[in-house]
């Protein structure tokens, strides 16, 4: 058995990755085992950025020198012993004397060839293999250096220089056969070009000398050892969910390392796919795990169900758009553009084309869109001054994405699931294109967005329809502390039953805030809170959230304030969700209620505000599902004022009324202010709601507020002196109390709607109505529709209270949760 295994990058950092290569070389079962090491890590950039500082001219391109010799005599110190180190400490000055010597020439003559860049990038695999080969040696593996300039050979063909396969198939299989070890150690990256000059292969030139022995000795298998435990699901920096794809065929690792997915890059397959070598990526600090498999089966293989493999995408994208009239049925256009944009060596990342032929849109890589334009724009020249032809327009700052995966074309609906789960989340597709092959749909997005649509397509297709909420909480009082009690509670139930997983990222009361940008642990808030340097502000707030650009952000108010519920419009137009039991803007002006729900319907935000009326009770819900089905509204009969309701349930004569009021004050069953609740502006607002909610054009002058307060208590400005005055009039509430009493009838606070008018007020209910026995601080909610004429559609239950509240809160974020 063959198997080639490629070591680079980290694995081959220091000292410490070394060891764990030592211990792969030697528990590799093969009768042959070829090795290619690439430069330790991060030694072709050092070697690269010298060059390019000694032909600008720069005296401080010999910095790295010291620090090249440092990184190479770690390993050298570590695994060979001080009494054979002389050979390897001899071989390693003298190539950077050499080294040396090439930087002073660029340095005097002020200009860098591409011959003099090949040969100064060389030095890192040179002296890599090298030291590795002593360190095998010393370990007593049986190991054999041969210098890839000989296997290795390059020639040109129009103008590009490529390998000679020929030349370096036939070479390579002469000297490896003539090998008598059984560990042979080659230097990756670097060959010979027709002259007899070191040459390189390009970027991954290592894994693609890997690819090129593996094809010419007819390898059973090629192993690629890095730093991360095969090909994952997405980039795992940007989507920490990412996991590792356990099999891919060909095509979807092609695709994938077309896209950006750095772990393998495209021409290290082709070699492969010719002799049909499997691809083993595995990490070399973790040789245990399973790592990709790459073969030509993939994901056809019985047993592998995922359609999708892996989301990839392409960073510094600009997008060009050509259009105009003069394309439409003009044979050899597109020829024309593809070829002027060939002619400055300026590759497409993407093409899409409508089929009106009107527009022609290109993905370029951003550093070249300049230049794109400018060949374009001459090019048609003609037709532009004809105005047949627009100038080209370009658009930066783009990302591109592709989904990929070998099954795909097997299945309906994969492009569907892309761009809903995309749409949901605000994210605008500027260009789509997908082959005909369907193993690819690849789309462009504005990069800001980037992170956000990775996490939402990996969300859809990988984590089991599992639903990240992000939650940015302001007002963190009784309904609030509440609520963050709830969420900490059910945490684990809404993952393992809902597929919801719900996290607090900021939190703020009205001092301190705390912005984060992990989940907030909510069994230490307060703590953190209370010791947070970062004073309340709402515009900081709101920037946060955007600058996170989270998918499924909500904003979530447990506040009673004007200011905040003025700020619904600006998260909304974000595609910040936003829950909120503050009435203050669904009760504002009509023109304000109506923009809000455009705004969310424009951006896919959701906007609930349930607990708006009778707190945790379905009534909004109940309603709006009553107008969805066609049934109309004839009638809302309701008491919803749980203050109100406590307040004259608890209020007799062996009672004083402003007793009663600062109980329910302290019990969180009033608004912070009690004289909105006993005002009856708080269940104005509440019937208002329905009533727009049901389809009415109102204001909330539109309500006739029948008030029970008298006008002095109504003109206090403070709640001290509201209670004062309450107590002032204790026998004029008295005398309400006793009017009823007499004819065996209960004080409530009711709301009605009918025929297009609503108003609110204290009555006296009978014995015999529906509202007479309703306790404690209960609301009820009587909907006389088409359907419900005689016997009323009932909504009952607590209508006040913090708990409730919150429960109601929770409810509408897990509504948006299972959209």
């Amino acid at each position: 058995m063959i198997k080639v295994l490629k070591f680079g990058g980290t694995s081959v950092a220091n000292a410490s990755s070394l060891t764990h290569v030592v211990d792969i070389v030697k528990s590799t079962q093969a009768t042959l085992q070829i090795v290619v090491v690439s430069a330790l890590g991060g030694v072709t950039n050092m070697l690269v950025e010298m060059a390019q500082r000694a032909s600008e001219g720069q005296s401080n391109y010999k910095e790295h020198l010291i620090e090249l010799e440092k990184r190479h005599l770690n390993p050298i110190e570590h695994f060979v012993p001080v009494t054979h180190q002389s050979e390897v400490i001899s071989f390693l000055k003298s190539e950077l004397n050499a080294l040396e010597e090439v930087l002073e020439s660029l340095y005097t003559l002020k200009e860098l060839s591409p011959k003099s860049l090949s040969k100064i990038s060389s030095y890192g695999e040179l002296l890599s293999s090298t030291i590795i080969f002593h360190i095998l040696k010393h370990q007593q593996i049986d190991a054999e250096l041969i210098d890839s300039r000989t296997l290795f050979f390059t020639h040109f063909i129009n103008q590009r220089e490529v390998v000679n396969h020929q030349k370096s198939e036939k070479q390579t299989q002469a000297l490896l056969t003539q090998a008598k070890a059984n560990v042979i150690l080659i230097p990756g990256f670097i060959a010979s070009d027709e002259e007899g000059n070191t040459t390189t292969l390009g970027r991954g030139g290592s894994d693609y000398s890997a690819a090129l022995v593996a094809q010419y000795m007819n390898a059973d298998q090629l192993e690629i050892w890095t730093d991360v435990s095969g090909m994952f699901t997405a980039h795992p920096k940007l989507v920490l969910q990412a996991q590792p794809i356990p099999r891919l065929s060909y095509h979807e690792a092609m695709e994938l390392s077309h896209f950006g997915a750095k772990v393998i890059y495209p021409p290290t397959l082709q070699p492969t796919i010719e002799k049909g070598i499997p691809i083993l990526i595995k990490n070399t600090f973790d040789a245990n795990a399973a790592g990709t498999l790459i073969d030509q089966n993939g994901s056809l293989k019985e047993g592998i169900t995922n359609v999708v493999k892996g989301v990839s995408h392409i960073e510094n994208v600009a997008l060009l758009n050509l259009e105009g009239s003069g394309m439409v049925g003009i044979p050899g256009f597109s020829k024309r553009l593809f070829e002027c944009l060939s002619n400055q060596h300026i590759n497409i990342i993407m093409i899409t084309q409508a089929s009106s032929e009107h527009s022609i849109c290109l993905g370029v890589k951003a550093e070249d869109a300049s230049t794109a334009k400018k060949a374009i724009d001459q090019e048609f020249e003609f037709e532009i001054s004809l105005s047949r032809v627009a100038p080209a327009k370009v658009e930066l700052n783009m990302v591109n994405i592709a989904v990929v995966g070998e099954r795909m074309k097997d299945h309906q609906g994969i492009s569907g699931k892309l761009f809903s789960s995309l749409g949901a989340n605000n994210i605008n597709i500027r260009a789509i294109a997908q082959g005909a092959s369907e193993r690819n749909i690849s789309i462009i997005i504005d990069e800001k967005n980037t992170q956000k649509a990775l996490n939402t397509i990996h969300e859809s297709f990988f984590e089991e329809q599992t639903k990240e909420l992000n939650l940015f909480i302001t007002g963190v009082g009784n309904v609030g502390s509440k609520l963050l009690e709830q969420i900490q509670q059910q945490q684990a139930y809404l993952l393992e039953h809902l597929r919801l997983k719900v996290r607090v990222i900021a939190l703020s009361n009205s001092k301190k805030m705390i912005l984060s940008e992990d989940p907030i642990d909510l069994s230490q808030w307060k703590k953190q809170l209370d010791n947070s340097n970062q004073k309340a502000n709402r515009t900081q707030f709101f920037e946060h959230i955007t600058s996170l650009n989270l998918r499924n952000s909500i904003f979530v108010d447990n506040t009673a304030n004007e200011n905040i519920a003025e700020e619904y419009n600006r998260y909304l137009s974000h595609n910040i969700g936003v829950v909120t039991c503050n009435k203050i803007a669904c009760a504002s002006s009509l023109t304000n209620y109506i923009n809000l729900k455009k705004t969310a319907r424009k951006y896919s935000a959701p906007f609930l505000f349930e607990t708006n009326v009778g707190a945790g009770l379905p009534v909004i819900d109940t309603l709006n599902n009553l107008i969805a089905s066609g049934d109309e509204i004839h009638k809302i009969q309701a008491i919803l004022s749980g203050s109100l309701n406590y307040v004259f349930n608890h209020f007799s004569s062996a009672t004083q009324f402003k007793t009663i009021v600062e109980n329910a004050q302290k019990e969180g069953y009033t608004e912070p202010d009690p004289k909105i609740d006993l005002s009856g502006v708080d269940v104005a607002r509440k019937i208002l709601i329905l009533a727009r909610e049901s389809g009415m054009e109102l204001e909330l002058e539109d309500i006739q507020n029948n008030s029970f307060l008298p006008e002095e208590v109504l003109a206090t400005t403070q709640t001290s002196e509201f209670f004062n005055a309450l107590e002032k009039h204790e026998s004029y509430f008295q005398k309400l109390w006793e009017s009823a009493n007499k004819k065996g009838a209960r004080l409530k606070y009711v709301a009605q709607l009918e025929k297009g008018k609503a108003s609110v007020g204290l009555q006296e209910i009978d014995r015999d109505h529906d509202f007479y026995n309703l306790e404690g601080s209960d609301n009820i909610i009587l909907f006389y529709t088409n359907r419900y004429k005689n016997q009323p559609l009932i909504v009952k239950g607590a209508g006040a209270g913090a708990e409730v509240t919150a429960g109601g809160i929770f409810g509408d974020i897990i509504r948006i949760g299972k959209r």
